[in-house]
């Protein structure tokens, strides 16, 4: 701290300025999560720009979706700070979570559905959810989602007369039934054919444009990444090793991020496979055994 900087709160309650020029309504700041022994995220720092879409690349196992999971305080930091709209919420008790979770759309991994519902009462859920008198007509609010994501025809069935795709279009339509002022993908391609992926791009786009949400979109599918981001971000072993335009992950040197976007494994990796084989082989011969 300089001689003429102003004294900084001893509370909690501290929120790290942003950037100057920064317009960034989600931002975390020298995140560290461990479970156990595994250090998860080790100091993780990013904005996520206003009314874009960011995209966070990585390996399984880098962070993503525990990152992701701590913006909406479904996970607490061991240590840094997870800040909404200039206000710190890895502080804030459940109830006041609350409010501001109902502020984020989250489309999980494997879409979440609820297998006794119909479409209509999965969608319907999150708005029979909030407390007090509903002050809107719920059967026209889930059917404008339902079009927004090309399925109002599909309202009386149920998840399990639905495509894998077809769900996940039901579980975004969820998402944004409370008109979110952000939108969280986690793996929202997983377990898709190329086709259905790319619907759900369209739709991220779409979302993205109508409703003028933020997104930010967990992912390691590089096609859907460079198809929807305005904005990229690599984790790797917990650590951001590149952020900026997609343009700046195509030009990479960096020898982490260019093997990714090839789809290389590493030499550390391919090394310690191949001594496994080489070892293998080994206890082959010594049995008397033919490799």
């Amino acid at each position: 701290m300089g001689v003429h900087d102003p004294p900084r709160p001893a509370t909690a309650q501290y929120v790290i300025p942003p950037r100057e020029g920064d317009d960034a309504p989600v931002r975390v700041v020298g995140l560290f999560k461990s479970f156990g022994r595994q250090k998860v995220l080790k100091g993780v720092t990013l904005s996520f720009p206003r009314g874009k879409t960011t995209v966070v690349l990585g390996p399984s196992g880098c962070g993503k979706s525990v990152m992701l999971k701590h913006l909406v305080g479904l996970i607490r930091p061991d240590k840094g700070q997870v800040i909404y709209e200039g206000e710190r919420i890895d502080i804030l008790s459940e109830r006041r979570l609350g409010p501001i979770r109902r502020q984020f759309g989250f489309l999980f991994q494997q879409g979440a559905l609820f297998d006794s519902f119909d479409v209509y009462g999965n969608i319907a859920f999150p708005l029979r959810e909030l407390e007090g008198e509903a002050p809107y007509d719920e059967e026209a609010r889930v059917r404008r989602v339902l079009r927004l994501v090309g399925l109002e025809s599909a309202i009386a069935k149920m998840p399990s007369e639905l495509s894998g795709g077809q769900q996940k279009r039901i579980a975004l339509a969820r998402a944004v039934v409370l008109e979110p002022k952000v939108l969280l993908y986690d793996e929202p391609t997983t377990g898709l054919d190329p086709i259905r992926s790319d619907v759900i791009n369209e739709l991220i786009i779409k979302l993205k444009q109508e409703l003028a949400v933020t997104s930010i979109v967990v992912t390691h599918d590089l096609a859907s990444a460079f198809k929807v981001a305005d904005h990229m971000v690599m984790l790797h072993e917990g650590n951001v090793v590149l952020e900026g335009e997609p343009e700046m992950f195509r030009k990479s040197t960096d020898p982490i991020v260019s093997r990714f976007l090839r789809g290389e494994a590493s030499e550390e990796e391919l090394r310690a496979i191949r001594e496994v084989t080489s070892a293998n082989r080994e206890a082959i011969r010594s049995t008397g055994g033919t490799p």
